[in-house]
Order: C-alpha cells, then sequence, then structure tokens
C-alpha cells in the first residue's frame, strides 16, 4: 500500500482535487487498493477552498507516507515553519515529495526546490524565480521531475502528474487506463507547454474555430486556405479576412503553430524519428521543420529533442 498525504489549507485550489481520481483509478485497475490518500492540513479538520467547498483533513504529524502532494492556490499562500519542517521531513523520508500549481512556493520556501528544476503556473513563474533566486525555474512546462521533487504547473496539469506518478509505479497501461477514465489524454508530456496554441487564437465565430479544430485533426493534410474556407463555410478571401480579424493571424500562420505545438509534444515523447515526427505533423521534411521551429521557438527540433532527453535522464 502507498500512502499518499495531500497537503491542503485555507483557500486552496479545489480543482487540485481532481487529481487524486487517477490515484483512485490505478487502483481500480490493479484490482487492489495499491493507493491510500489522506487530506493533510496543520490544524486537520474541516478546511474551507477559495470556492467555499469545505473538506475534512487530518492533521499532519509524523506518519510515513510513500508520496507526499502540496496543493496550490489561485494565489500564493504563506507557508508557516511548521508546514516547512514537515516537507523538509517528508523530503527526508517519503519517496517523492510534489507540488501543483503555487504548492511550488510551499516546497521552495521550505528549501526543498533549491538548486533544483521546477516550475509552477506560468503566471507566477517570474515571481518563484524572483523569491527563489536558487531554484532553476522552468515557466514552459507541464510538470517536471528532478529527483525526488516534483512540481506541476496550474491546476489540471496535477493531474498530468499524477498519470506520471502511476506510470513510474504500475506502467504505462495503468496510467492510459486512468486517462481514459478521466477523458484526458495520455498523458501530456513534462516538457510540453503549458500555451495552448488554438486556445490562444481564439476566435470568436464558430466558423473560424470549427476551421481550427478541423486542421487540428488534420495536420498530416495539406491544410490549403480553400480546404478550411469550405470548412468553414466561406469562400476563400472571405475567409482569410475573417480569420486575420479574429485571430491576429494569417491562416498559414496559424497551421504552422499547430503543427509546431503537436511536433514538439512528439519529440519530448522521444520515441519517433524527426523524420517521423516532421511526416505525421504536416511538414514534410526535417528541413521545413527545422525552420517552422525557429520562427516560431527560436531553436530547432535537435535542441528541443536534447533537452527532453537531459531531462529524462536527470529523472
Amino acid at each position: 500500500m502507498k500512502r499518499i498525504g495531500m497537503l491542503v489549507f485555507p483557500g486552496f485550489q479545489i480543482l487540485d482535487l481532481a487529481a487524486i481520481a487517477a490515484f483512485e483509478l490505478a487502483n481500480i485497475h490493479a484490482g487492489k487498493p495499491v493507493y491510500q490518500v489522506e487530506l493533510l492540513s496543520e490544524e486537520g479538520g474541516p478546511v474551507t477552498s477559495s470556492s467555499g467547498v469545505v473538506t475534512d483533513s487530518k492533521r499532519f504529524g509524523t506518519g510515513k507516507f510513500d508520496t507526499l502532494v502540496m496543493s496550490g492556490a489561485l494565489f500564493i499562500a504563506p507557508t508557516s515553519e511548521k508546514m516547512c519542517r514537515f516537507l523538509r521531513a517528508g523530503l527526508r523520508n517519503a519517496r517523492r515529495v510534489t507540488s501543483i500549481c503555487t504548492g511550488a512556493f510551499g516546497l521552495a520556501d521550505a528549501g526543498l526546490l533549491d538548486g533544483r528544476r521546477a516550475t509552477t503556473h506560468w503566471s507566477f513563474a517570474g515571481e518563484l524565480q524572483k523569491r527563489h533566486p536558487a531554484v532553476k525555474v522552468q515557466p514552459d512546462r507541464i510538470f517536471i521531475n528532478d529527483g525526488p521533487v516534483w512540481t506541476s504547473a496550474g491546476m489540471t496539469a496535477g493531474i498530468d502528474l499524477v498519470l506520471a506518478l502511476v506510470e513510474e509505479d504500475l506502467g504505462v497501461e495503468a496510467a492510459r487506463f486512468a486517462a481514459r477514465k478521466l477523458v484526458v489524454y495520455h498523458r501530456r508530456a513534462g516538457g510540453q507547454s503549458q500555451h495552448s496554441a488554438l486556445l490562444e487564437l481564439a476566435p470568436k465565430s464558430d466558423r473560424i474555430q470549427k476551421a481550427l479544430v478541423h486542421a487540428r485533426a488534420n495536420l498530416r493534410e495539406t491544410l490549403s486556405v480553400d480546404e478550411l474556407a469550405e470548412v468553414a463555410h466561406l469562400s476563400p478571401r472571405q475567409f482569410s479576412r475573417a480569420f486575420k480579424a479574429e485571430t491576429g493571424q494569417s491562416p498559414a500562420h496559424a497551421v504552422e503553430n499547430l503543427r509546431v505545438e503537436a511536433a514538439r509534444a512528439l519529440i519530448d515523447e522521444g520515441s519517433l524519428a524527426l523524420g517521423v515526427v516532421a511526416r505525421e505533423t504536416g511538414f514534410g521534411d526535417p528541413e521545413r521543420m527545422r525552420r517552422a521551429f525557429l520562427r516560431t521557438l527560436g531553436h530547432p527540433p535537435q535542441s528541443v529533442r536534447r533537452v527532453a532527453r537531459r531531462e529524462a535522464a536527470a529523472a
């Protein structure tokens, strides 16, 4: 039995508790209780989340845990000295200490992130680096594993982190089972960007949104303006004008961003040759993909792969 302790505090983000479901589903897949999850707080008893939902908790003490999970909030919560002592003891006694979203500040306040790579919600990454210069903050990551310490980006990235923990413990099939039951992607690679090209385009009309969804689902195809305009039920000229007005980008630029995002995720996973990645994402050949990466990210696919392999080796 792996004992999981999830730390909560007044004003914690209730969505962080969704990560617990991945542990529960892993138990179902295993056919036995592999994980036992307990909610912990400094004083024990009822703890009110930022949304007003109240959850019960146990007072944390000297009990041993396999994994500790520090929840986050919509703000940077102060970390008491008692919490810091508990987290430091956790790093000595537990197999893993992890955080979701701004929970990284708790780990950093306790000194657990000094000299380590870490991430948090992108909007708080600068403040984390400012307060804790000894931490190697990587703001554009879904989650990071640096030895026994894991950190994740905001809210739903906690699910990706827990799926990664389940995969490490029970194998890829257990993680896939949990992901399917949660109806989430199995699982976003830790190095994947926190930003979604599709979300950042944010078109106002259903027609342009429909064309973008079609493009994202068919990246291997040519995806000409004529094809996308047909999906949107507009003439090519009307489509190009409306697309630029609603997204601030040309259709060709937007499709390239979608392809770069998809290619980066495949490269982070590390199992496919760059030529295969180029074909799967519609670039056709590695050189065309390289030029797109330089325009969009400022560095070539080979650099992305080197970083992914280095992080995997460090983990």
